[in-house]
């Protein structure tokens, strides 16, 4: 028997459509213009054994250690926060952690100059369990934040009803993937035809795969992990032309099989392509079937065609559709609650649903893999992370995808989000941290400290780091443009949008600037010392000419001011080649290069 007794909501909006993904425009008045947020989150700190006190001690260290005069000024809850039940329907304070109220604990911090950030999840339940989510309860929440006076807020993903997301049923997977597809029949006024799926249709996008006699894995790829690329197509379609003689109604018969689990699903997407516009005919649970392998002919899904060829679609893009609606569900709320308000909305998916593709319709920023990592501190343990890993649990792991994300950033969008800044935690160098922040800086990722500041004296090795306002300058300069890799010592062609996991490697990243300059960041991803790489202003102006504010004046100088950003040593370059001797393991070379 179909399962009816859960569905997400039905899509009434080409806006909230895959096929609208590309189109630029940001849903319900969604602010631009945002940089990328600074601060300080507890999660990689604490976990969920943060508290009001600690919290408060986070704040005044941000002061103290003037970091706050930096740009280091939201002040996030995370995990760990709220009653693990609602209560009268509304969201509360857990009174051992937190006895204060979350109204107080914002005046607190405001009061310190700051902005106060909380966390909730688009699903029933909170990540560490609290069963608190926001979906269902999208407009009481959004008050209550508006209410406590909440500059931003993260949002996780957890127990999500409408995927197989962490904490989620398995089977969730129905959602969001199609029925595996033999054949389809369709039929009109004197007009009759039948197409093989494999033989006849044409699988579109990446993933979908032919079998003997049938099509599977009509979806979206799960980007939770560090497997599949961001760059290129994400998701999979079942296309077939048909032509018929008249314009009209007909019907489309689906000879599928249905299953709940990843590859093969039960939700069905049947379009037909108008003039480069499409319509959607049909949005919904297919009859189950059997087995995966057991197939059925489903009833007539009624169509319309224009005389001649016609494009009709079989496919399932709701995994992404589904989550946009959520997060856009949250930001109505924020929008009734207080139609001029400015709060920064924080994405935390993980990259599942491929955010990049349909984040900046919503959010000002999206985190494109899992955790940093899963060691997390506690009251006087700082916890640990790691420079590589084989899931997204490290540095490189982050960095690996967010490099080659930068076309799908910037103050008309929003900011690809690696997760929080590690420095400060236990398993890394100084040289490590140095280059961790410099990556983050030069990527335009947030930069949100994730450590117990109490661990930090003004002037040590962790705050020269964290503080070096040269970097921040990069993070934070006017233009808003994420670096491009311009050079990868393991792509012979295209280093820009080739996904490249082996860590044994040089990357240089070129970022353009407000004043006409480019910061450039030499990279050793690699735990050997590296030696000599250049790159020549012939190839920054051919790569990013078409984003810097004066290509001509960068291309024609006859020399240049070259700063190092961690050094402050200046010199001058009359060659145009921009090079370093060597780099150490780990390390980087990061300048600010100006033309004279």
């Amino acid at each position: 028997m179909q399962d009816v007794l859960q569905k997400p909501k039905k899509i009434s909006s080409r806006e909230y459509r895959y096929d609208a993904f590309g189109d630029g425009s940001v849903l319900l008045n969604k602010k631009k213009q945002h940089m990328p947020a600074m601060g300080w989150n507890s999660w990689n700190a604490f976990g969920s054994g943060n508290t009001e006190k600690l919290t408060k001690d986070m704040a005044d260290a941000l002061v103290e250690l003037e970091l706050d005069k930096l740009g280091y000024r939201y002040v996030v809850l995370d995990d760990g926060c709220y009653k693990s039940e609602r209560v009268d329907g509304k969201l509360s304070n857990e009174t051992v952690k937190f006895p204060g109220d979350f109204k107080a604990l914002a005046d607190y911090v405001h009061s310190k100059g700051l902005k106060f950030g909380m966390y909730n999840d688009i699903g029933t339940n909170l990540c560490a369990g609290a069963a608190v989510g926001t979906c269902g309860h999208e407009m009481t929440d959004a008050k209550s934040y508006v209410d406590w006076d909440v500059d931003f807020l993260k949002v996780d993903n957890c127990y999500y009803l409408w995927d197989n997301a962490t904490f989620s049923d398995a089977a969730n997977a129905k959602y969001v993937y199609a029925p595996n597809i033999k054949s389809i029949r369709i039929v009109g006024e004197d007009f009759s035809a039948g197409y093989r799926a494999v033989e006849d249709g044409i699988l579109t996008g990446c993933g979908g795969e032919k079998k003997a006699d049938y099509v599977t894995n009509i979806g979206t790829f799960d980007g939770t992990g560090p497997g599949p690329s961001p760059v290129g197509a994400q998701s999979s379609e079942l296309e077939f032309h048909v032509n018929v003689p008249r314009a009209g109604k007909y019907n489309v018969y689906v000879t599928y099989a249905t299953g709940q689990e990843v590859g093969v699903g039960s939700w069905l997407q049947l379009a037909v392509d108008k003039q480069k516009q499409s319509k959607v005919f049909y949005d919904d649970f297919l009859p189950l079937t059997e087995a995966t392998d057991t197939f059925r002919e489903s009833e007539g899904i009624q169509v319309e065609f224009e005389e001649g060829e016609n494009c009709l679609r079989l496919m399932n893009h709701r995994r992404q559709e589904n989550t946009l609606d959520s997060y856009a569900t949250l930001l109505a709320g924020l929008n009734a609650a207080k139609p001029e308000h400015d709060i920064i909305l924080s994405i935390c998916e993980w990259g599942k649903t491929q955010p990049q593709n349909w984040g900046y319709k919503v959010g000002d920023s999206w985190r494109i893999l899992n955790d940093i990592t899963f060691c997390v501190g506690a009251d006087g343990d700082p916890g640990k992370a790691a420079w590589t890993d084989g899931y997204t649990a490290s540095i490189t792991s982050q960095y690996n995808k967010a490099v080659i994300m930068d076309e799908f950033a910037g103050l008309n969008k929003g900011w690809n989000d690696p997760d929080m800044l590690v420095v400060g935690m236990n398993g890394l160098t100084d040289t490590m941290y140095r280059t961790h922040f410099a990556m983050w800086c030069m990527m335009n990722a947030p930069l949100m400290l994730g450590m117990d500041l109490r661990r930090v004296k003004k002037g040590d090795n962790i705050w020269n780091i964290i503080a070096n306002k040269e970097l921040i300058a990069l993070n934070q300069d006017s233009l808003g443009i994420q670096a491009k890799r311009v050079f990868c010592s393991l792509a012979q062609t295209a280093p820009d949008t080739t996904y490249i996991t082996d860590n044994d490697r040089v990357d240089i990243l070129a970022k353009p600037l407000a004043d006409g300059s480019l910061a450039i960041s030499f990279i050793n991803v690699s735990g050997e010392e590296k030696g000599a790489y250049s790159v020549t202003a012939d190839t920054l102006v051919r790569m990013l000419g078409h984003k810097m504010t004066d290509k001509d004046a960068f291309a024609a100088a006859k020399e240049y001011r070259v700063v190092d950003l961690w050094t402050g040593e200046t010199s001058v370059n009359t060659t145009g080649c921009f090079a370093v001797d060597s780099l150490s393991s780990y390390g980087n070379v990061t300048v600010r290069v100006t033309p004279v």
